[in-house]
């Protein structure tokens, strides 16, 4: 049976066999396929990692690009994402190299460089109106995380805290850091809070230190991902903007509150 969500966009099929219709389906080109129960589909909880996710930048390598040590931090970016080294020490090891650098670049490098993904405030805001909680978590900085969140419309983010004196970065984190066990703690605290069935949540990202909160969604989503993210995920968005998650939920264009 084939049923159409938005005629020649994206269409319901009906299978009996779950694993064997991700295996034949997975691969079409120009196609994004989500394989899922079609039972509680519509989400009633969103979380989402941001950079690289949310939007198409990772924020502390636009902000070396400034101190002019862009291609050094960026490189341990990659491999943090790659799930090749731990992601605390990482961030710290990056962070330490803007000591010194003005926190008023960092307006300056939004204004400039932070572009919201395809889809990406379409699917928060037809979320949100269809009664979903939103959840930005990202392992980045409030200084960005804040003005993102409010831009693309979630109802709250997670996030680390820069620390600046005088004007300038330290090279240090304040407090704890949002790793990967934060971010699948934030997933689990929102869903019990909310009192919902774990099928009623979705979780997207994009690297290494999403897995575990990928794992834990109802509905788990790499997007753009990288390997790691990509051989777990319960779906994958190769080609699609984010608001393809809007079909995966059985809502059609016409109900989208567009971003």
């Amino acid at each position: 049976m084939v049923g159409w969500v938005d005629g020649g966009d994206a269409a319901d099929l009906a299978v009996s066999d779950r694993a064997a219709a991700r295996r034949t389906l997975d691969g079409w080109e120009g196609v994004d396929v989500v394989v899922q129960p079609i039972r509680q589909r519509l989400k009633r909880l969103l979380v989402a990692d941001m950079d690289s996710t949310i939007i198409g930048q990772e924020c502390v390598d636009e902000l070396a690009d400034y101190a002019g040590i862009k291609p050094q931090i960026a490189a341990i970016t990659e491999r943090a994402m790659q799930g090749e080294l731990d992601f605390a020490a990482a961030l710290r090891e990056r962070v330490a190299l803007l000591k010194g650098l003005e926190a008023a670049v960092i307006p300056r490098c939004i204004a400039e460089r932070i572009r919201p993904n395809p889809g990406a405030a379409t699917l928060v805001r037809t979320m949100r109106e269809h009664g979903a909680e939103t959840v930005l978590v990202s392992g980045g900085f409030t200084a960005f995380v804040a003005p993102v969140a409010d831009a693309v419309g979630f109802d709250r983010f997670v996030a680390n805290e820069l620390a600046v004196e005088d004007g300038r970065l330290t090279g240090e984190v304040s407090g704890g850091i949002v790793d990967a066990a934060a971010k699948r703690e934030t997933l689990v605290d929102a869903r019990q809070l909310l009192g919902l069935e774990p099928e009623l949540t979705l979780a997207v990202g994009d690297g290494a230190n999403d897995i575990a909160m990928v794992e834990e969604a109802g509905l788990g989503v790499a997007y753009r991902a990288k390997p790691a993210l990509a051989a777990v995920a319960h779906a994958r968005l190769d080609h699609h903007g984010l608001d393809a998650l809007l079909w995966a939920q059985g809502i059609p264009r016409r109900d989208w509150v567009e971003g």
